[in-house]
């Protein structure tokens, strides 16, 4: 098995390429998904999330409110911190379920958007890191996402800088181009990733 960790700043394409990637074979672990997944009505994260910060963080439907509890901790890194060691954990076990389904053989990708900023590089085999200008990021928040200027600034401020996401890379796929140059790019990834992994099994 090759432990993979494929990270890269909001609006560089990590979404694209680890859809690439699933497509060609490999067992996609999406850190985000199951970071929802942990915190459904009913589940024990959410309980601890509603205990930590109030009965005010959920929608009238008993959903967690995402863009409330955003707020809350966007601003305060004492809160989201508070936040993190309650899903991290959540999140960690869950992905380690995942991997241990996958076969002897399986290129395990786990898409991780806060690799770099929580130090989790040595976990992986490989690191490969989807880098963009800020100047790309910035437009496509812009004119694809619909974000206002400002708000894709402070997101693209609150993450990890371009050269600290760099500076933990194996790989550090090119992504300032249109789709069509990307594709070929990640198939020649997933060839020297299934190879890596037959080394292994």
């Amino acid at each position: 098995m090759l432990k993979v960790g494929l990270t890269g700043g909001i609006g560089a394409g990590k979404s694209e390429v680890s859809r690439l990637l699933r497509s060609y074979g490999a067992v996609l672990v999406d850190a985000d998904r199951i970071a929802r997944e942990v915190v459904e009505p009913g589940t024990p994260g959410l309980d601890a999330v509603v205990a930590e910060f109030g009965p005010d963080v959920l929608a009238a439907d008993g959903t967690l409110d995402r863009p409330k509890l955003g707020a809350l901790v966007f601003a305060d890194a004492g809160r989201r911190a508070a936040l993190n060691a309650i899903v991290h954990p959540l999140v960690a076990a869950r992905s380690a379920e995942l991997e241990a389904a996958a076969g002897d053989d399986a290129v395990v990708v786990h898409d991780v958007p806060l690799l770099a900023e929580n130090g989790l590089a040595p976990l992986y085999d490989t690191v490969v890191v989807v880098d963009a200008s800020p100047e790309t990021q910035l437009d496509r928040l812009v004119r694809l996402r619909g974000m206002p200027e400002s708000d894709a600034r402070a997101r693209m401020a609150a993450q990890a800088t371009r050269e600290d996401r760099r500076a933990v890379a194996d790989v550090v796929l090119d992504n300032d181009g249109p789709l069509q140059e990307l594709e070929p790019r990640v198939r020649r990834l997933w060839d020297d990733l299934r190879r890596a992994a037959d080394r292994r099994s």
